[in-house]
């Protein structure tokens, strides 16, 4: 599951995706953009026994999700962690964002 060490460090998911995917120190232990976005969403909901609720986009699920300034695996891996956040939704609802058309 993708986390961070919060309070110590700040929580943000895209650096920690860009970090999975572009490992400096450790090369054979990079992964995948797919594999890192599945570790954040899917996979964290089943480590929390939540994946009935949330993890992805499915009817009757929460629809808590975030819409992207860009595709993080249409980018340069080191250019992921300043992919910005337009829209979240929790719960289906806005709560960043405008609410423009897309």
């Amino acid at each position: 599951m993708g986390g961070s060490d919060c309070p110590v460090e700040p929580v943000k998911p895209l650096l920690g995706i860009q970090a999975a995917v572009s490992r400096k120190s450790f090369p054979e232990e990079q992964i995948s953009v797919d594999k890192a976005l599945r570790i954040y969403t899917i996979d964290a909901a089943f480590a929390s026994f939540e994946e009935n609720a949330k993890g992805s986009i499915e009817v009757g699920k929460l629809a808590d999700l975030v819409v992207l300034s860009h595709d993080p695996r249409r980018v340069p891996p080191d250019e992921i962690k300043d992919i910005g956040v337009e829209r979240t939704f929790v719960g289906g609802r806005m709560v960043h964002g405008s609410s423009g058309t897309m």
